[in-house]
């Protein structure tokens, strides 16, 4: 995979760009005066990222990837990440057929449903798993392949299905791995 250089990324005026930071030559990025990257995240080949996002550091998105800020925004926090063909949208039009869609059409004519997006801390989600407006997954949860998360969750759990539910306890192993991991990557600078 080729990733965009330094001063490429810094041509595209992010709004705010960590170190380390890995952006596909194939990634789709609109907006990015609206996007923060925090250090050593990473966007793959033929994601689409646009509006308004915050990504912490040691954050993933795997190949095909679609986030979608619009105005509200999405958070990622630290060490979370998508799986292969995530969806992630903070804002919807209205199905019910009461107002008109999609974007060619002035906004008096729609009913569009915006509000903000919260991926926690050590949140992974599955692959092809999408992300409805207004949801914020809590800190340390896994959310399985093919789930639809259109409700919050509550922290440390695994999430599965259509709608997602939890079906179990998440272990909070991987915050002894983390320190250790920021311990030694601090030694080394």
């Amino acid at each position: 995979m080729a990733y965009l250089s330094r001063a490429e990324l810094e041509a595209m005026s992010f709004a705010s760009l960590g170190t380390n930071v890995l952006i596909s030559t194939k990634a789709s990025v609109y907006n990015p005066e609206l996007i923060t990257i925090g250090d050593n995240s990473r966007i793959d080949d033929f994601c689409c990222i646009s509006g308004k996002i915050t990504i912490g550091r040691n954050v993933h998105f795997a190949a095909l990837s679609n986030i979608a800020g619009g105005e509200e925004g999405i958070t990622f926090g630290d060490f979370s990440g998508l799986a292969y063909g995530c969806q992630v949208f903070s804002q919807s039009d209205d199905y019910t057929g009461m107002s008109l869609t999609n974007p060619t059409v002035p906004e008096k004519y729609k009913s569009v449903l915006k509000s903000s997006v919260t991926i926690s801390k050590h949140v992974i989600i599955g692959t092809n798993s999408v992300v409805f407006p207004g949801v914020t997954i809590a800190e340390g949860c896994a959310i399985a392949a093919l789930s639809l998360v259109n409700k919050n969750t509550e922290a440390w759990g695994i999430y599965a299905g259509v709608p997602a539910r939890r079906i179990k306890d998440r272990s909070q192993e991987l915050l002894k791995l983390e320190s250790e991991w920021v311990r030694q990557n601090a030694s080394t600078k």
